[in-house]
């Protein structure tokens, strides 16, 4: 039996839920999202109603069900070497981060793995003799255990340079796989960017907090970014992504390049 409809009231509940525990704002106008995201959920949990399913929330599962909940509504729009310009600019920090011999970078997040895997392509050629790891982060476990696998289909692999994808992946069936020297070198974690403090102690040396912020309103964003600062060494690097701004923020960032900041 199909849930009934999602009424005005039980989705303001829901959104509030949803910006409460990830920040993720969920205007008037995404009821059939949210529909169509969770309808399979209220039918699988022998829900007919989404009062119930709140309740559900509500009672001893609530907590293991909320991180389905925050699965579902996550977008996790991702592709490798995304706003190329950003691969460019990254490759010339971390030759300049390679004299220091050790290099930490995060990415915050990382969704399915094919930025932290660019990241990771772009780090290896250019520092392939330094001490350099990749913390991957995101807050649904479904995109984490893909990205772990480190296995994609023709069309996303398709997005790798030529001679990146010859070195760093090999073809297994009908898939392409990331090498396991740069798998070994990057670590996945759950991670609510919307509730700091983080547990990472940091310093990293260059952050990607890209196309994630534009889900967030800006008192969730300044959280988060001075949680970013926090973490980054001074000099480090944030990169956000072109259609995010950080207009209304205060924060000790200069602009270096378009939609990237150093710390002073």
């Amino acid at each position: 039996m199909e849930p009934v409809d999602l009424d005005r009231g039980t989705f303001a509940a829901l959104a509030a839920l949803i910006y409460e525990r990830a920040g993720i704002v969920l205007r008037p106008g995404k009821e059939s999202l949210v529909t169509g995201r969770l309808g399979k959920r209220l039918t699988a949990l022998g829900l007919t109603g989404w009062q119930a399913y709140l309740d559900h929330l509500a009672g001893p599962a609530g907590e293991d069900e909320l991180v389905v909940l925050l699965d579902a509504i996550s977008t996790n729009v991702t592709s490798f070497f995304r706003e190329p310009d950003h691969f460019t600019h990254f490759r010339a920090q971390v030759a300049t981060d390679a004299a220091q011999g050790r290099m930490r970078y995060w990415c915050a997040a990382a969704s399915t793995g094919e930025e932290p895997y660019s990241m990771a392509m772009v780090t290896a050629d250019a520092a392939p003799q330094a001490d350099w790891r990749i913390l991957a982060t995101d807050i649904s476990t479904r995109v984490l255990d893909q990205a772990q696998r480190g296995s994609y289909g023709e069309q996303a692999a398709s997005g790798v340079p030529a001679d990146l994808r010859a070195r760093w992946m090999a073809r297994r069936g009908d898939l392409w796989q990331v090498d396991a020297r740069l798998r070994e070198r990057v670590s996945y974690a759950r991670l609510n960017l919307a509730h700091p403090p983080f547990p990472m102690q940091g310093p990293f040396d260059a952050v990607f907090v890209r196309n994630v912020m534009i889900y967030f309103d800006n008192p969730v964003r300044q959280r988060l970014l001075n949680e970013v600062v926090r973490l980054l060494r001074p000099g480090g690097l944030l990169y956000v992504g072109h259609t995010e701004s950080l207009a209304g923020l205060d924060l000790p960032l200069r602009p270096v390049a378009p939609a990237v900041y150093r710390k002073p």
